[in-house]
Protein backbone atom coordinates (compact mmCIF):
# COMPACT_ATOMS: atom_id res chain seq x y z
CA UNK A 1 0.00 0.00 0.00
CA UNK A 2 0.89 3.65 -0.91
CA UNK A 3 1.23 4.95 2.41
CA UNK A 4 3.18 8.00 0.88
CA UNK A 5 0.01 8.70 -1.06
CA UNK A 6 -2.24 8.15 1.82
CA UNK A 7 -0.34 10.35 4.00
CA UNK A 8 -0.89 13.25 1.52
CA UNK A 9 -4.45 12.46 1.41
CA UNK A 10 -5.06 12.35 4.80
CA UNK A 11 -3.14 15.78 5.45
CA UNK A 12 -5.56 17.51 2.85
CA UNK A 13 -8.40 15.82 5.08
CA UNK A 14 -7.07 16.11 8.28
CA UNK A 15 -4.75 19.41 8.15
CA UNK A 16 -1.75 19.10 10.27
CA UNK A 17 -0.91 21.18 13.03
CA UNK A 18 2.53 21.23 15.07
CA UNK A 19 0.71 22.47 18.12
CA UNK A 20 -1.75 20.89 20.62
CA UNK A 21 -5.39 21.63 19.91
CA UNK A 22 -8.82 20.73 20.47
CA UNK A 23 -10.46 19.36 17.38
CA UNK A 24 -14.49 19.99 16.56
CA UNK A 25 -14.96 17.50 19.61
CA UNK A 26 -13.21 19.13 22.28
CA UNK A 27 -10.93 16.37 22.73
CA UNK A 28 -7.10 17.10 22.67
CA UNK A 29 -5.30 16.37 18.88
CA UNK A 30 -2.21 17.28 17.49
CA UNK A 31 -0.39 16.20 14.58
CA UNK A 32 -2.44 15.17 11.27
CA UNK A 33 -5.40 14.05 13.40
CA UNK A 34 -3.54 12.38 16.36
CA UNK A 35 -6.45 12.24 19.37
CA UNK A 36 -3.52 12.68 22.11
CA UNK A 37 -3.52 9.75 24.47
CA UNK A 38 -3.17 9.88 28.10
CA UNK A 39 0.08 7.85 27.95
CA UNK A 40 1.36 10.59 25.66
CA UNK A 41 3.39 13.52 26.75
CA UNK A 42 0.74 15.54 24.78
CA UNK A 43 -1.89 14.76 26.56
CA UNK A 44 -0.78 17.37 29.42
CA UNK A 45 0.54 19.95 27.58
CA UNK A 46 -1.55 23.03 27.32
CA UNK A 47 -3.25 23.72 24.19
CA UNK A 48 -1.24 25.69 21.82
CA UNK A 49 2.35 24.04 22.77
CA UNK A 50 4.27 23.36 19.88
CA UNK A 51 4.92 19.87 18.34
CA UNK A 52 8.07 18.97 16.42
CA UNK A 53 7.71 17.83 12.83
CA UNK A 54 9.62 14.89 13.60
CA UNK A 55 7.02 14.00 16.75
CA UNK A 56 4.32 14.92 14.02
CA UNK A 57 5.74 12.50 11.54
CA UNK A 58 6.43 9.78 14.80
CA UNK A 59 2.93 9.66 16.10
CA UNK A 60 1.03 9.42 12.69
CA UNK A 61 3.22 6.61 11.38
CA UNK A 62 1.56 4.87 14.20
CA UNK A 63 -1.28 5.80 13.40
CA UNK A 64 -1.17 4.21 10.11
CA UNK A 65 0.08 1.07 11.39
CA UNK A 66 -3.00 0.66 13.80
CA UNK A 67 -5.10 1.91 10.64
CA UNK A 68 -3.56 -1.18 8.73
CA UNK A 69 -4.36 -3.34 11.62
CA UNK A 70 -7.67 -2.30 11.80
CA UNK A 71 -8.25 -2.57 7.92
CA UNK A 72 -7.06 -6.55 8.22
CA UNK A 73 -9.40 -7.00 10.83
CA UNK A 74 -12.40 -6.38 8.88
CA UNK A 75 -11.51 -7.06 5.66
CA UNK A 76 -9.57 -11.13 5.20
CA UNK A 77 -8.65 -10.32 1.80
CA UNK A 78 -7.27 -6.74 2.51
CA UNK A 79 -4.04 -7.38 0.78
CA UNK A 80 -5.76 -8.20 -2.26
CA UNK A 81 -7.95 -5.19 -2.74
CA UNK A 82 -7.49 -2.48 -5.42
CA UNK A 83 -4.97 0.03 -4.31
CA UNK A 84 -7.28 2.61 -4.28
CA UNK A 85 -9.53 1.10 -2.51
CA UNK A 86 -6.95 0.49 0.38
CA UNK A 87 -6.29 3.99 0.42
CA UNK A 88 -9.90 4.82 0.60
CA UNK A 89 -11.14 2.02 3.13
CA UNK A 90 -7.90 3.30 5.56
CA UNK A 91 -8.72 7.20 4.79
CA UNK A 92 -12.38 6.14 6.42
CA UNK A 93 -11.10 4.21 8.88
CA UNK A 94 -8.74 6.68 10.23
CA UNK A 95 -11.59 9.11 10.21
CA UNK A 96 -13.87 6.65 11.86
CA UNK A 97 -11.91 4.08 14.07
CA UNK A 98 -12.46 0.49 14.18
CA UNK A 99 -15.67 0.72 16.49
CA UNK A 100 -17.58 2.86 13.95
CA UNK A 101 -16.39 1.95 10.94
CA UNK A 102 -16.95 -1.72 11.56
CA UNK A 103 -20.70 -0.61 11.62
CA UNK A 104 -20.80 0.17 7.68
CA UNK A 105 -21.60 -3.44 7.49
CA UNK A 106 -23.30 -2.86 4.14
CA UNK A 107 -20.31 -0.73 2.87
CA UNK A 108 -17.72 -3.57 3.67
CA UNK A 109 -19.78 -6.26 2.31
CA UNK A 110 -19.79 -4.09 -1.04
CA UNK A 111 -15.87 -4.19 -1.05
CA UNK A 112 -15.61 -7.80 0.39
CA UNK A 113 -17.64 -8.06 -3.11
CA UNK A 114 -15.95 -5.53 -5.04
CA UNK A 115 -19.13 -4.20 -5.64
CA UNK A 116 -17.46 -0.75 -5.90
CA UNK A 117 -20.62 1.32 -6.95
CA UNK A 118 -22.80 0.05 -3.83
CA UNK A 119 -20.13 0.56 -1.88
CA UNK A 120 -20.15 4.24 -2.66
CA UNK A 121 -23.89 4.11 -2.35
CA UNK A 122 -23.37 3.01 1.38
CA UNK A 123 -21.31 5.31 1.90
CA UNK A 124 -23.44 8.17 0.69
CA UNK A 125 -26.32 6.98 2.71
CA UNK A 126 -24.45 7.57 6.28
CA UNK A 127 -24.25 9.87 9.38
CA UNK A 128 -20.64 10.41 8.08
CA UNK A 129 -21.05 11.82 4.97
CA UNK A 130 -23.38 14.52 6.20
CA UNK A 131 -20.73 14.76 8.97
CA UNK A 132 -17.77 15.40 6.55
CA UNK A 133 -19.51 16.12 3.28
CA UNK A 134 -16.46 17.14 0.98
CA UNK A 135 -13.76 14.02 1.84
CA UNK A 136 -16.86 11.33 2.01
CA UNK A 137 -18.28 12.24 -1.68
CA UNK A 138 -14.48 12.60 -2.83
CA UNK A 139 -13.87 8.78 -1.67
CA UNK A 140 -17.26 7.62 -2.57
CA UNK A 141 -16.47 9.29 -6.13
CA UNK A 142 -13.56 7.57 -5.77
CA UNK A 143 -14.94 4.58 -4.96
CA UNK A 144 -17.49 4.28 -7.73
CA UNK A 145 -14.66 4.55 -10.40
CA UNK A 146 -11.85 1.85 -9.27
CA UNK A 147 -11.40 -0.05 -12.26
CA UNK A 148 -10.30 -3.61 -11.60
Amino acid sequence: MNLSELKDQLIIDEGVKYETYLDHLGLKTCGIGHLCREDEPEFDLTIGTQISEERCTELFEQDIQSVIIDCKKVYENWDDLPEDCKQICANMMFNLGLPRYSKFRKHIQAVMDGNWKESANQMRQSKWYHQVTNRAERLAFRMENIVD
